[in-house]
């Protein structure tokens, strides 16, 4: 008799709540594919979310700006397959949330589409209305505040947000009206680690930092930067592997015995049974010519 196969039961909000009660740090991570999922999946991951740096570190985009709807569903689609256990936020992109209409039907295909469990919104009191009619509608959303990538148009340069007193005061209210709008959790990225922990302390829900200090309820990395993929770090990131060196060594090793001829071996090669070859290629028993014949032919005039 087969086994059952596993049962995984995938963790909602309620349960990112109840880590956050319990003191438990939530690690995040971003992922963008099926066997990358599965990996933070089996790594124990809670929380992967699907971010719009996928345009950067994926497409080889200069700025999340350019990064569509049907792009963001796609790899959407690919981590749900492979997170089977873990939370899946998807980011909502540029312009996707303009309004609380048009929020509501482009999350509305996360989830319904996509099958993501909630979707992270940008902005703090300029976003309030459309997180608010998200979360009346029965979608969870994880807020955004501090270094908000899609408005790099106006912020100029990647730079800590909120060493000034008015941003900060500007930042505090961001965090407040993302709580009080409904938001399930909210990232604070490149804030001051003091500002960060000040901005964790007023809130009842779980904030998740990168580049924000040790403060926050959680912390998030992409995960390029964390596995050591690319060949630039962000100050913010620890590389915990070196990805980019293991995979050049193996495509110079496979470049070098392919082109020395040691690759494919005996062990990479499958052969067939050499009767077999021989009748495919005319060699068979029943493909020798037959033998000469004494006597008289039988077209000879008689």
């Amino acid at each position: 008799m087969s086994a059952q196969p596993e049962t995984v039961r995938r963790l909602t909000v309620v349960d990112i709540a109840r880590l956050h009660a319990d003191g438990v740090r939530i690690a995040t991570v971003t992922a963008y594919d099926y066997p990358t999922a599965q990996l933070v999946d089996e790594a124990g991951i809670p929380l992967i979310l699907v971010g719009d740096s996928l345009g950067q570190v994926m497409l080889g985009y200069d700025t999340t700006v350019r990064v569509t709807m049907d792009e963001m569903l796609h790899h959407t689609r690919a981590v749900v397959r492979g997170a089977r256990r873990a939370l899946v936020v998807a980011d909502m992109p540029f312009l996707s949330y303009a309004s609380p209409e048009d929020a509501l039907e482009n999350a509305g295909r996360f989830l319904r589409d996509a099958g993501a469990q909630a979707v992270k919104v940008e902005g703090g009191v300029r976003s309030a209305r459309a997180i608010e009619a998200l979360v009346k509608a029965g979608i969870p959303v994880m807020g955004h505040i501090g270094l908000t990538p899609q408005s790099i148009n106006t912020l100029g340069r990647t730079r800590v947000q909120g060493k000034g007193r008015e941003q900060a005061r500007a930042l505090l209210a961001d965090a407040l009206a993302v709580q009080e709008a409904g938001a399930f959790s909210i990232v604070l990225e490149l804030l001051p680690g003091q500002l960060a922990g000040a901005v964790t302390e007023r809130l009842r829900i779980p904030t998740i930092g990168i580049g924000s200090g040790a403060g926050c309820s959680g912390q998030i990395q992409v995960i390029t930067d964390l596995i050591g993929l690319g060949t630039w770090t962000p100050r913010h990131a620890r590389r915990y592997a070196d990805v980019h060196g293991v995979i050049l060594e193996a495509l110079r090793g496979y470049r070098a015995d392919t082109e020395a001829g040691t690759f494919p071996g005996e062990a990479e090669t499958v052969l067939m049974e050499p009767s077999v070859l021989d009748e495919v290629l005319g060699r068979g028993m029943d493909d020798r010519a037959p033998a000469q014949l004494s006597g008289i032919p039988l077209d000879r005039d008689l």
